[in-house]
């Protein structure tokens, strides 16, 4: 999933909502208003018309995703609103981090805002995917956010296979740029950008006669347009001046622009008796590196960050500290020089490799992302219309419980005692908790086996509830009220249509006052404090357990359901259902029973995992 947009001089696939790649894989693209391409720096203005897309897109889907993989913060940030509306987990791989950014030459501005978004999405992450230890043990670890170490995992990425080398490539044409281009090549692949490092090289190089003599160096520092940034003009303009040394005259190619088949052919050439450097000042990771050793190239690398464990796991390569140029050249020196060490170096490469392979990143991502898909922890069942209408389905539903092994509550419109009545009438098993008057109320068990009110959740309920402001401005609307008995502190219950509900939301937005309107049964609305609802009472319970909504099971059959079979992870609808549930998304977690009433509710848990005993 990635931001769609229309500029034809990067291509005209990134317009195209979908891209399909083979059977498994597709790209999808999604639009907002804004259809240009934009630089990272300037996402952040589009990411809320963005995230509102995404969630309507995944309404679309026949099955909601089981887990979402967000790589950068601005898509963490995504990641974690569809959470919060779906209950979706979502893992985070952070690249580029910015207290690193701050710590090196960067010249990128607003970094705390980065900074600041990096540390959120450390914190909300349910795990974090890291691709080396320096990532765990140093970089998130520089965040300082309590608890991020449990939820972190090392998963080195891979490297693409090997492919045909094109013809008509840079390495065909290097005689444009040296007088020898029979001899070894210093090669360097790097953005232009100041932590990257990349004059140090070039001054190594024209600091060392023999290693001038020995071999021709090849920096592609990115491909120079209008669209570079400062940065990267200013990097480029500083190589340029560099390399204009007449000393250096036929022995350094710094071309303008390359392609992939560049980069593979070059990769091939420096195979034949030359070496690959990455003398940033620090690397998150080194992917070159990788790429380097899949086609037998001896490296030269910076000890800061990630490349000192690509070299020590792979052994194809010498480490040295970016800031000692003369460190870096008598490295590069040593290799190319040495036929029995490039031999050695190059054989190492090609064995190794295969300890950073995408089939391994994928199976290792895979089994962590099935650890987060949360087992059932917690069953929630309306009552009316759900566990009653059938005797034998009711019986069905006493037998689940007596062997469960899971909190049951109950989760009804009703008032406390008159769900407590019609448990009993229809020898329902007594619930761990009544989640009553639409989840306005939770009743608990208290010493002595007594039920009680939750003066917690009653307590969360009173946030931006402005109770009386909202009766007066709804009995203005001449809506018939329930009788006194279905009125309490967090609800206010009327006779209704669903055009009446939406009018009574509709001025309750113009007067500026919060409140949840549910409309159920075709003819009662209850309007609710802001945080109220079945599905907000269903997680209060669950937090109290260690829980969150996605291990929650809920089964019900009319609209003031409606939210919790929305937001639970797993979700039955009986077969008797009210067309009010006609419209909720079709999503993996969703089951709706072929049978109706408890003998439904019975069926769905079978098919979550939670067949009776």
């Amino acid at each position: 999933m990635t931001r769609l947009f229309e500029d034809p001089s990067l291509g005209d696939e990134h317009a195209q909502p979908f891209t399909k790649i083979d059977g498994d894989l597709t790209i999808v693209r999604i639009a907002t208003a804004n259809r240009c391409y934009l630089e990272k720096e300037a996402l952040e203005a589009d990411l809320p018309a963005f995230t509102e897309a995404f969630c309507s897109f995944l309404a679309t889907l026949p099955h909601l995703p089981d887990v979402i993989h967000a790589h950068f913060a601005d898509a963490a940030a995504v990641a974690a609103i569809v959470r919060d509306r779906l209950g979706i987990p979502f893992v985070y791989t952070p690249h580029a981090l910015g207290i690193d950014k701050r710590a090196s030459a960067s010249s990128v501005v607003d970094l705390d805002r980065r900074i600041e978004a990096e540390r959120a999405a450390i914190g909300g992450a349910d795990a974090i995917i890291l691709s080396s230890r320096d990532e765990a043990d140093r970089q998130v670890a520089a965040y300082e956010v309590a608890g991020a170490a449990s939820r972190v995992v090392c998963i080195p990425p891979g490297v693409p296979s090997g492919s045909d080398v094109a013809r008509g490539t840079l390495s065909d044409r290097l005689d444009r740029y040296l007088h020898r281009p029979d001899k070894p090549i210093i090669l360097l692949v790097a953005r232009a950008v100041a932590k990257k490092n990349i004059a140090a090289l070039l001054r190594a190089y024209a600091g060392s006669a023999a290693l001038m003599e020995a071999a021709n160096l090849i920096i592609l520092a990115g491909q120079r347009s209008d669209r570079s940034s400062p940065e990267e003009h200013a990097v480029q303009d500083d190589l340029r001046a560099l390399a204009a040394d007449p000393a250096l005259a036929g022995r350094v190619a710094l071309p303008d622009r390359h392609d992939a088949a560049d980069v593979a052919a070059l990769y091939r050439r420096a195979a034949d008796g030359g070496v690959f450097v990455n003398p940033a000042l620090h690397e998150p990771f080194g992917l070159t590196l990788l790429e380097a050793a899949a086609a037998g190239v001896p490296v030269v690398a910076t000890r800061c960050g990630g490349p000192s464990e690509i070299v020590e796991r792979i052994g194809h390569g010498l480490l040295i500290d970016p800031r000692d140029e003369a460190a870096i050249a008598a490295a590069c020196l040593r290799i190319v020089s040495d036929p029995a060490l490039h031999r050695r170096l190059s054989a190492a490469a090609r064995r190794n490799v295969g300890a950073y392979a995408w089939p391994r990143y994928a199976e290792a991502s895979v089994a962590r992302y099935v650890e987060l898909v949360p087992a059932p922890a917690l069953v929630a069942c309306d009552i009316d219309g759900t566990l009653t209408g059938c005797r034998e389905g009711a019986g069905a539903f006493a037998d689940w419980a007596s062997g469960r092994h899971v909190p049951f509550v109950v989760a009804t419109g009703r008032r406390f005692e008159e769900a407590q009545a019609i448990v009993a009438k229809w020898d329902l098993p007594e619930p761990d908790a009544y989640l009553s008057d639409v989840g306005s109320t939770m009743m608990l068990r208290g010493l002595g086996g007594a039920w009680r009110p939750c003066s917690d959740h009653a307590s969360t309920l009173d946030v931006g509830w402005a109770r009386d402001e909202v009766a007066r401005l709804i009995a203005t609307l001449r809506i018939a009220p329930q009788p006194t008995a279905c009125q309490s502190r967090h609800k206010l219950s009327f006779f209704g249509t669903a055009a009446q509900a939406t009018t009574i939301r509709a001025r309750l937005a113009e007067a500026g006052l919060a409140a949840l309107v549910v409309h159920s049964h075709g003819r009662l609305i209850d309007v609710l404090p802001p945080a109220g609802g079945k599905a907000a009472a269903i997680a209060a319970y669950a937090a109290r357990h260690g829980a969150k909504l996605a291990a929650c099971v809920a089964a019900g059959d009319s609209g003031n359901d409606r939210d919790m079979l929305a937001r639970c992870g797993r979700a039955i609808v009986v077969a008797n259902a009210d067309r009010d549930l006609d419209g909720l998304a079709r999503r993996r977690g969703l089951y709706r029973s072929r049978r109706p009433h408890a003998g439904g509710v019975v069926e769905g848990l079978a098919a979550h995992g939670l067949a009776a005993a």
